[in-house]
């Protein structure tokens, strides 16, 4: 009797292209749907306080699932997978997840976005396990204001000893720093940031506020564009611009003169690249989601538990994939004026 979860190898053919061309290059999983933060553009606690209900365990994909799917995500083209949440160290034994996605045929960048809590308990194991690199989020060195943009959760002293304990595991590819930049809230803290790990190998990047969910009452006047920002840091520290390490990149990166390391930009308002864009979601639940800014994905957790072959679920992801036209932030202002509600970042990650 044939078992419906082995996997089958496949023929060797072109991976998918959507309707625009793109490939899919990247799968970006969320492993937990909670977060130890409630940072107000993204898990505001007026919305996500302790009457919210998320999901149970049994509602949450296993290990096997979402080893499976990134398996047959593998076979469809996908090199690249990112762990995030939520918070994804909220997840129990995480590590074992790793080292699983560690060992399937294709996947050669296995990385992690989390706001840095916990990983002095998790940096060690995760670096055993197989885990590539690691995205710190953090908004700002001020102690009083990291606390409010935490939403009153987070401690800035015990994310800065977790990049440092990440430092120390010795990931191969480095630790990099995820700050979202807001005017009138953090924008006065970004050369803070920058001389802090300037010359410490450790790259900060900056990203442009987003209006990812429903609940960040976001507004254009906030954002701060990415060429404001380099302006004043080329000031104070010169910079020289650099290639893009691949197609499709996201960050535009650049390089301090005096060889003190790099930094790079996330411009997704000012200098949209959708046309780049090569990654696919998986939210805690089992939903594949083609964009940050969707408004509805595909149901992927039902088909996992009804007993679906792997070549059922792999043409599934292949047909979403050869469907997709999402371009949010080409389209913004005439998208948010219909303003149908999106799926909110803690379900699929930043």
């Amino acid at each position: 009797m044939t078992d419906p979860h082995a996997h089958t190898e496949i023929a060797a053919e072109a991976p998918p292209r959507d309707t625009r061309g793109r490939p899919l290059h990247d799968l970006r999983i969320s492993v937990m749907d909670r977060c130890n933060f409630r940072c107000p553009y993204c898990m505001p606690e007026s919305t996500y306080g302790e009457h919210y209900r998320f999901l149970g365990n049994d509602e949450r994909l296993s290990f096997d699932e979402i080893e499976r799917i990134a398996r047959l995500a593998g076979d469809l083209g996908v090199s690249k997978l990112r762990l995030t949440g939520g918070e994804p160290l909220l997840r129990p034994k995480l590590a074992e997840l790793v080292a699983r996605l560690r060992v399937i045929p294709g996947i050669t960048d296995l990385a992690m976005t989390t706001n840095g809590v916990l990983l002095t308990r998790h940096a060690r194991d995760l670096r055993a396990a197989g885990l590539d690199r690691v995205t710190v989020s953090l908004d700002t060195l001020d102690p009083a204001l990291f606390h409010r943009m935490s939403g009153g959760r987070g401690a800035l002293d015990e994310v800065l000893a977790g990049i440092e304990a990440a430092q120390a595991a010795g990931f191969p590819q480095g630790v990099k720093l995820n700050t979202v930049v807001q005017r009138g809230v953090n924008e006065h803290s970004v050369l803070d940031v920058i001389g802090r790990f300037r010359g410490t190998g450790i790259v900060p990047r900056l990203i442009e506020y987003m209006d990812v969910g429903n609940r960040n009452d976001w507004n254009r006047e906030a954002v701060v564009p990415s060429a404001e920002l380099i302006a004043a840091i080329d000031a104070r520290w010169p910079l020289d611009a650099l290639p893009a390490k691949y197609p499709g990149e996201v960050a535009t990166r650049f390089r301090f003169r005096d060889g003190q390391g790099e930094i790079g930009t996330i411009s997704s308002v000012s200098q949209p690249f959708c046309g780049g864009c090569s990654r696919a979601r998986l939210s805690s639940d089992g939903t594949l989601y083609t964009c940050l800014f969707a408004v509805q994905g595909t149901d992927l957790r039902a088909p996992l538990r009804d007993g679906s072959s792997d070549d059922v679920l792999r043409e599934r992801l292949r047909q979403v994939w050869l469907q997709r036209a999402d371009r949010y932030s080409e389209e913004r202002e005439e998208r948010r004026q219909r303003s149908r509600p999106k799926i909110e970042m803690h379900y699929i990650g930043g």
